[in-house]
């Protein structure tokens, strides 16, 4: 798995996100290919299903809780990678985004690990259908 990780010029570029390692990337990278056949990342992540169900009627926006539709592997990848994210964040709030600290701060940490992998979902897409590496200032 790590050779494949490391030949595969995808992969490579994958890999560079805060969260996401070889297992993930190329699983990604086997389901989706190069994302082009999603319109932009937030369908990409309502396919994983880490959005919430919208539930609006006559005006009034809801959103409701994380729809869970969709790829239940690659969602929890996903997950799993910004659970330890999370995690590292606690212990080393000095090596974090700002944007990653001040969201822990506001929501508890299940609600902004999910917050997270949505965000990370999108930032994949947009590497994989742009060809472009990751850039922390971007994505904040």
């Amino acid at each position: 798995m790590q050779q494949v990780a490391k030949d595969d010029e995808r992969v490579r570029l994958l890999r560079t996100i805060p969260g996401v390692g070889a297992v993930t990337a190329s699983a990604i990278i086997a389901s989706i290919g190069d994302g082009h056949q999603f319109k932009n990342g937030r369908e990409f992540a309502a396919w994983l299903g880490l959005t919430p169900a919208n539930k609006s009627s006559g005006g009034k926006e809801k959103l409701g809780r994380i729809t869970k539709m969709g790829d239940k592997y690659l969602r929890q990848l996903l997950v799993v990678g910004m659970i330890s994210l999370v995690r590292q964040t606690r212990s080393h709030p000095e090596r974090a985004s700002k944007w990653l600290t001040s969201l822990l701060e506001r929501k508890p940490a299940r609600v902004a690990t999910f917050a997270i992998a949505n965000k990370t979902a999108r930032i994949v897409w947009a590497m994989l259908t742009r060809n472009e590496p990751y850039s922390p200032c971007a994505a904040v």
